[in-house]
């Protein structure tokens, strides 16, 4: 499975402890110049400098026909009502992921609010790191034994990212990773 990522999400991952997790759901992250462009941080870029080194994470250059899409795409995300706008970042791993079938890692709201009413977006996976974590428990990747592991993990990330997550999408969570995991255990 290969995945794009914009800015906020690899800002965050770098963070993490256990960021190799990435990895273990996805054979190679994209990650577009564009996004690249927008890393302050030296410990971030050393992190994605490793991950390059590794061939787990890919520089992407968009051609300039997804530079015009994502650009319309934020013209468009400025145009509709009560959505949050997008930037080119975001909008160009939506493109990329459309075309491509990656999955698009993003915590960015206004790219899971334009995928709801742009039609031709209603196909795009995206996940949040919420939705990394909670694959990563029910394949495997992190062996949890019950709702005190799950939610350790989801703690965890909270803590070492400074990224809250909803609590309703929280308990979503740990009801959903609670299904995947053996009984007794």
């Amino acid at each position: 499975m290969f995945a794009v990522a914009d800015t906020c999400f690899l800002i965050d991952w770098a963070r993490f402890g256990l960021r190799d997790l990435l990895f273990g759901l996805f054979e190679v992250v994209m990650v577009p110049e564009q996004v690249l462009a927008e890393v302050r941080s030296e410990d971030t870029l050393r992190w994605l400098a490793r991950e390059m080194g590794r061939e787990k994470l890919q520089l992407f250059t968009p051609t300039p026909r997804q530079l015009e899409e994502a650009q319309a795409l934020v013209r468009r995300s400025y145009a509709i009502a009560n959505i949050r706008k997008l930037d080119i970042p975001e909008a160009l791993c939506l493109v990329i992921g459309r075309e491509f079938g990656y999955v698009v890692l993003t915590e960015n709201r206004g790219a899971l609010m334009i995928r709801e009413v742009v039609p031709e977006l209603s196909g795009v996976v995206i996940w949040r790191s919420l939705e990394v974590l909670k694959e990563s428990m029910k394949k495997g990747l992190v062996e949890v034994h019950g709702e005190g592991d799950v939610r350790a993990l989801l703690d965890r990330y909270q803590r070492e990212t400074l990224h809250i997550f909803p609590e309703e999408d929280l308990e979503n969570a740990i009801r959903e990773v609670l299904k995947y995991v053996p009984r007794g255990g």
